[in-house]
């Protein structure tokens, strides 16, 4: 499982002119699973993502977590997140779990980080072509890989 966490003043989702997700500060999460992932991968991940310390504290530094300043969660589901470029200029997608697979681990995944922030998490609409905005605050970006864990 692999996610791409952006630091956020604001952001929204739209499906078809439709929000289907919006938030103000916190975290848009950008998520891609892969066949190999499993209920392991939603745990540590949503921990790492509830405890992740990227949020200013009274000196400025970044010492505090979304819990810690109240903020929301926007989860995006990413399949191009697994994109194989070694061969050609098309990527593959061979890595990304199928739809079976994938939907209920991002279910899960909606589910756990709702029960470590206490509150709903904005979502878009997995499969769907979606238009995501946001204003990334910092920047702050950062990879995690449920894979890597010894760099995370």
């Amino acid at each position: 499982m692999r996610a791409v966490i952006q630091r956020v003043s604001e952001a929204s989702c739209q499906v078809n002119g439709a929000v289907t997700g919006l938030i103000k500060q916190g975290f848009v999460v950008l998520l891609g699973i892969e066949e190999a992932d499993d209920r392991d991968d939603v745990a540590w991940l949503a921990q790492k993502i509830a405890n992740l310390r990227v949020f200013g504290d009274e000196n400025g530094l970044m010492n505090r977590s979304i819990q810690d300043i109240g903020g929301n969660v926007l989860l995006i589901s990413q399949f191009t997140l697994f994109a194989q470029t070694k061969k050609g200029n098309r990527p593959s997608f061979i890595r990304a779990a199928r739809p079976d697979k994938a939907i209920p681990l991002y279910e899960a995944m909606v589910a756990e980080l709702s029960a470590r922030l206490g509150k709903p998490i904005a979502t878009g609409v997995f499969g769907a072509d979606m238009k995501v905005s946001l204003v990334n605050d910092g920047p702050v970006t950062i990879v995690m890989d449920t894979k890597d864990k010894d760099n995370h």
